[in-house]
């Protein structure tokens, strides 16, 4: 019997710079082509923001089952042609992966009955 530990939730945070001019239209077709990620089944889910310090600066969170489940994600079609429509709108991207060791509700998340 197996005495190793779940390592948790996956997350992936992508960090993307949109070109000049063309924010309010890759929100748009951001959140327009979200199912593509969202309807996998491994997906616990995911947001957008966009930076308050840097210019043209937009990160996606998405949390994922585990490892393997994202990385099924990764290789498949939706994913491709997600990644395809959001191509045009961006001039570089980077992300990083990382498991989720524990997470604490605040007291707002708490009075808000969440």
């Amino acid at each position: 019997m197996s005495t190793a530990k779940p390592e948790g939730p996956y997350r992936v945070i992508l960090r993307m710079v949109i070109n000049a001019g063309l924010e309010e239209d890759f929100e748009k077709a951001w959140t327009g082509s979200t199912e593509a990620v969202t309807g996998h089944p491994a997906c616990l889910g995911q947001s957008l923001s966009k930076s308050t310090d840097e210019d043209h600066i937009y990160y996606i969170v998405s949390d994922w089952v585990d490892e393997p489940g994202f990385r099924a994600f990764e290789s498949s079609d939706a994913h491709l042609a997600h990644r395809e429509r959001l191509h045009p709108y961006r001039s570089q991207g980077s992300y990083n992966t990382m498991h989720v060791k524990a997470r604490i509700e605040g007291k707002a998340h708490a009075d808000a009955g969440v």
